[in-house]
C-alpha cells in the first residue's frame, strides 16, 4: 500500500511538472482575445487581481505573444482604468483588438460611475502599446459587455456585444464611430455573453458563453455577418474547470485551429481567479466545431524554439513561483526567483546536432550569492549550465553573464531553476563550433 501511495504521489507530481495548461501562471488572466498579426499570435487578456474575493476585481489589460503556441512572452500591461479610460470607474473586463491601416484598435468594456456598463476604444500604432483613449468617452453605452469586432472581406467592420441582449453596430472606417443605430439581434440558443465573431471558408461563426451559470461555450453559424444566427450549432466546451464563467477566442494559425478559454485550474483559482488555456482542434468537413474537453496538456507545439536568438526570460511554457515585473531596459523581466521550488519551463528548445558552447544571461541583484541553473527535460534533469549571480548593485541594475555550457544538443524542454533572489531579463545560447576534418583514402 505504501508503495502504491508513493507511486501515486510521484505520478501526480509528474503531471504537475509537464502540464502546459493554463498557459500563463505568473498572474491570473481571463477572457482571452487572440489575434494573429505579423505571423505572431498576440493574446489580449484581462487580469483577475489576487485580492479579489466575492466579486471580480480587474483594473488593467495585458498582452502576451507566441509563435509556437506553447511558449508565451509577457509584454506587460498595455492599458488600465487609471491611465487609459479615466472616465470609467471599475471593471476592466473582456477586450478584443483588431488592426486597420496600421493602427491597433482595442475595444474594452468598463463600468461608469453610474454603475452602467459601456464600451471604450483604445488605440496604438504598436501592438504592444501603450494604448490611449481614442474618444475620451464611450463608443457605445447600453449596459452590455464583451465586445467582439470583425472586418468583412468588403471592408465593412462590425462590433457585436452581449449580456443581457445581443447587439451589433456597423463601424465606420475610422473604427471609432459607427453608422446607423444599434441593432438588437435575436439571440442564438442559450446565449448568455462573450460573443466571438469570425468568418471561415465563407461561413460566419458566432461562438458564445451559453446556458447561464456555470457557462458552457456554444456556437451558431450564418450566411451573413448580421445573421440570422441559426439556432445552437453545437456545444464546443461543457461547463467545467472550477470557474462559473468561460470566454472563448478562436483563430487559425499556421494551418492549426486553436480554441482559447479560461478556467480556475491554477493554485488558488476559481470564479474570481481565472486562467487562460488553449486547445487545438480540427473542423469537420462541413465546417462544424467538435466538442472539446479541458486538458492540462494544451495544444501541440508548432515548430520549435531557437535558443540562439535573444529570448525574454518571460517566454514561458509553464512556471511555478516566479512573477514578472516592469523591466527598466525593455518590457518585462522575471522576479521572485527565491520562491521555494520556483522554476520556468521553456518547451521544445532545439539546440541542433552541434549543440551550444556558452550561455549569456541578463541579470540584476541587490544581494548576490545566487545561481541560475539550466537543465534539460525536468527541474532535476541534466544540468547544462550554472551561472553564479553576484550583486549588481540593485534590482534593476543589469549585467550580462557568460557561462559555459555542456551537453546541450537536440530538441529538449529547457528548465530554469534558481538559488537566491535576483532579476532575470533574457537569455541567449551560442552555438558550438563544428570542426570539419578531412581524411585521406
Amino acid at each position: 500500500m505504501k508503495c502504491l501511495l508513493s507511486l501515486a504521489l510521484l505520478l501526480a507530481n509528474i503531471g504537475r511538472t509537464v502540464a502546459d495548461n493554463p498557459i500563463i501562471q505568473t498572474i491570473y488572466t481571463a477572457d482571452p482575445a487572440p489575434y494573429v498579426y505579423n505571423d505572431t499570435i498576440w493574446l489580449f487578456a484581462d487580469h483577475d487581481e489576487d485580492s479579489a474575493s466575492s466579486f471580480f476585481l480587474m483594473k488593467e489589460w495585458r498582452i502576451y505573444s507566441s509563435t509556437d503556441v506553447v511558449n508565451w512572452q509577457d509584454w506587460g500591461t498595455i492599458a488600465s482604468l487609471a491611465s487609459t479610460f479615466k472616465w470609467a470607474s471599475d471593471r476592466a473586463w473582456a477586450p478584443q483588438a483588431i488592426e486597420r491601416n496600421g493602427v491597433i484598435y482595442m475595444y474594452c468594456p468598463v463600468q461608469l460611475s453610474s454603475g452602467a456598463m459601456a464600451i471604450g476604444v483604445a488605440t496604438s500604432k504598436s501592438i504592444t502599446g501603450p494604448y490611449v483613449d481614442a474618444l475620451g468617452k464611450p463608443l457605445v453605452q447600453n449596459n452590455n459587455i464583451d465586445p467582439t469586432v470583425f472586418i468583412d472581406d468588403d471592408g465593412q467592420a462590425y462590433m457585436y456585444w452581449a449580456n443581457p441582449g445581443l447587439y451589433y453596430i456597423k463601424l465606420n472606417k475610422d473604427m471609432i464611430s459607427y453608422s446607423g443605430s444599434i441593432v438588437s439581434v435575436s439571440k442564438p440558443g442559450g446565449l448568455t455573453e462573450a460573443p466571438w465573431l469570425y468568418k471561415r471558408n465563407g461561413k460566419y461563426y458566432l461562438a458564445y458563453a451559453s446556458n447561464g451559470i456555470p457557462e458552457s461555450i456554444s456556437y451558431s453559424t450564418a450566411t451573413s455577418p448580421t445573421g440570422p444566427w441559426t439556432g445552437k450549432g453545437g456545444t464546443i466546451m461543457a461547463a467545467s474547470g472550477g470557474s462559473f464563467t468561460n470566454h472563448e477566442g478562436i483563430i487559425d494559425y499556421k494551418s492549426h485551429s486553436l480554441f482559447f478559454y479560461h478556467n480556475g485550474a491554477l493554485p488558488g483559482g476559481g470564479g474570481y481567479h481565472r486562467s487562460i488555456c488553449i486547445e487545438d482542434f480540427t473542423y469537420g468537413s462541413d465546417g462544424s466545431i467538435p466538442t472539446l474537453k479541458m486538458t492540462t496538456t494544451g495544444a501541440v507545439q508548432i515548430g520549435s524554439l531557437d535558443p540562439y536568438v535573444q529570448t525574454s526570460a518571460t517566454t514561458i511554457a509553464f512556471s511555478s513561483g516566479v512573477k514578472t515585473e516592469k523591466y527598466s531596459e525593455g518590457f518585462m523581466d522575471v522576479t521572485k526567483t527565491n520562491t521555494n521550488g520556483a522554476y520556468i519551463k521553456v518547451k521544445g528548445v532545439d539546440f541542433g546536432s552541434t549543440g551550444a558552447a556558452s550561455l549569456s544571461v541578463r541579470v540584476a541583484s541587490s544581494s548576490g550569492s545566487g545561481k541560475l541553473i539550466a537543465s534539460l527535460g525536468s527541474k532535476t534533469g541534466t544540468v547544462i549550465a550554472t551561472c553564479s549571480v553576484a550583486s549588481t548593485g540593485g534590482t534593476q541594475k543589469w549585467e550580462t553573464l557568460n557561462c559555459p555550457v555542456t551537453g546541450a544538443k537536440g530538441k529538449n524542454d529547457l528548465y530554469w531553476t534558481f538559488s537566491g533572489n535576483f532579476g532575470f531579463a533574457w537569455w541567449r545560447f551560442t552555438k558550438a563550433v563544428s570542426v570539419a576534418r578531412d581524411f585521406e583514402a
